[in-house]
């Protein structure tokens, strides 16, 4: 795996506050928080608290004997009519209740029914998933189930000579996955690199076991993409989302085959950074990556990293292995990598990038630069003729000190800088000859390789 430069990761724990929680026996003893303490009903023997008026006394004032008739009938009379007006009063108020009722449910239904037709208008007017999300959410299960079919297994077998001069054999493992029905496959170049300039091997496994001998189709060394193929047809391919809609705290699942042996691992974590620069050992040319908290160890290289609905936005490319250091995984943008894999597989090179047409003296560092008293910069060792550094002016022996506005110290500075143009962009030369700096208006050409 690369390991990327000028990256640092701090976690910082939060600090525990001694006594704020502790536990003994399931009791908390020293809580900031405590409960209310209660009693059960039937063992109180505390008064309630609450307030009860006293009763009024009842006094009864007796009549004088002569008018107990009079007054016994007047309360008949009295009760005559409270009978007669609770009678008229009840029905008067039976129908004005009934009325009421009446009157809420038709409220009622008149709002339910414009609830439904307010929902109903909501759900037009909002968009719909494909145009927030470009699929439905899977559930983790689902979105291993799918990577078994469309993750295949890497190897290479990679021959040494060892310290004591004997030749010694070894095993290379990362991971691909299927961009078609007919055998494509898209891995990182570093997986495939040293097959490629030994002229080996290299063996693809699928999730059944099936073992096949890949043809390397292409590969771009600078951005770490290769593309292989196999004879092979019916094949589950993956599905591409759009890697740049993703967002910081995207949910994401990194399938491949760790340490070579545990085969199809499954790890998710979350989007924790985009456009991140991360330049690697092998190229020295810095490639924009995003980055992921996601688990990822040696072997997972060239995996896929999924979404929530189960595309693939990234190829698992690097991680940050230091001691103490977790959670700094970085994948290749999706659509960077199929952008170049399209070109391999159409046209054999990856197109539009920009071709200066010269032969840089690797050897001329600064301790050359500080004997001859001459700057730092890409020693031009030769030009070829007809090309666009030739058309600007560029001649043998001159020192190319900046390239627009970057400053370039060697063959690695020219390199990365040159990945930074386009084929027919036009940009501004500085070479050292003959004692002074000499300015120089170039317009690139496109590499055919």
């Amino acid at each position: 795996m690369y390991e990327p430069e000028n990256e640092n990761g701090i976690s910082e724990q939060p600090e525990e506050k001694d006594g704020e929680y502790r536990y003994d026996g399931g009791f908390e003893k020293e809580s900031i928080y405590a409960d209310a303490h209660y009693t059960p009903a039937g063992e109180n023997t505390v008064p309630p608290r609450y307030y009860t008026p006293p009763e009024p006394k009842k006094t009864v004032k007796k009549e004088k004997s002569g008018k107990g008739g009079r007054f016994i009938a007047l309360i008949c009379l009295c009760l005559v009519c409270a009978i007669l007006g609770g009678v008229v009063g009840a029905g008067f108020m039976s129908g004005r209740l009934s009325e009421r009722v009446a009157s809420l449910e038709q409220s009622r239904s008149e709002a339910v029914l414009t609830q439904a037709a307010r929902e109903a208008e909501t759900a037009e007017s909002a968009p719909v998933a494909s145009q927030v999300s470009s699929g439905a959410p899977l559930s983790a299960a689902q979105i291993y189930e799918r990577a078994c079919e469309q993750v295949v297994g890497i190897t290479t077998e990679v021959t040494y000579t060892n310290f004591f001069g004997m030749n010694s054999s070894s095993a290379v493992s990362g991971t691909g996955f299927i961009v078609s029905a007919d055998g494509y496959i898209l891995t990182n170049y570093h997986v495939i690199e040293l097959a490629a300039q030994n002229d080996k091997d290299v063996n693809v496994i699928l999730r059944d076991g099936t073992r096949y001998v890949a043809t390397i189709v292409g590969y771009e060394k600078y951005n770490d993409v290769a593309v292989l193929k196999i004879d092979a047809e019916g094949l589950s391919p993956v599905t591409f989302g759009n890697s740049g809609g993703i967002s910081v705290g995207d949910t994401v699942y990194a399938v491949g085959n760790p340490l070579g042996e545990l085969d199809f691992s499954m790890s998710t974590g979350h989007v924790s950074a985009l456009d991140r620069l991360i330049t690697s050992d092998e190229s020295g040319v810095a490639i924009n990556m995003f980055q992921i908290d996601a688990a990822v160890n040696s072997g997972n290289s060239g995996g896929p990293v999924y979404n929530a609905a189960g595309e693939v936005i990234g190829i698992v490319t690097a991680k940050y292995a230091d001691t103490g250091v977790e959670g700094l995984g970085f994948a290749i943008p999706i659509n960077d990598a199929v952008s170049i894999a399209s070109d391999l597989i159409t046209k054999g090179y990856v197109s539009g990038k920009a071709y200066m047409g010269v032969s840089i003296d690797q050897r001329y560092n600064s301790m050359y630069a500080q004997y001859w008293g001459m700057p730092l910069g890409a020693y031009v060792y030769s030009v070829e003729s007809g090309s666009c550094a030739d058309k600007a002016g560029v001649r043998e022996k001159d020192i190319i000190t900046a390239i627009g506005d970057r400053q370039i110290t060697g063959y690695t500075d020219l390199t990365s800088a040159l990945h930074s143009f386009s084929a027919g962009d036009t940009t501004e030369v500085t070479v050292y000859r003959g004692g002074e700096d000499i300015t120089l208006t170039i317009t690139f050409d496109e590499a055919k390789s």
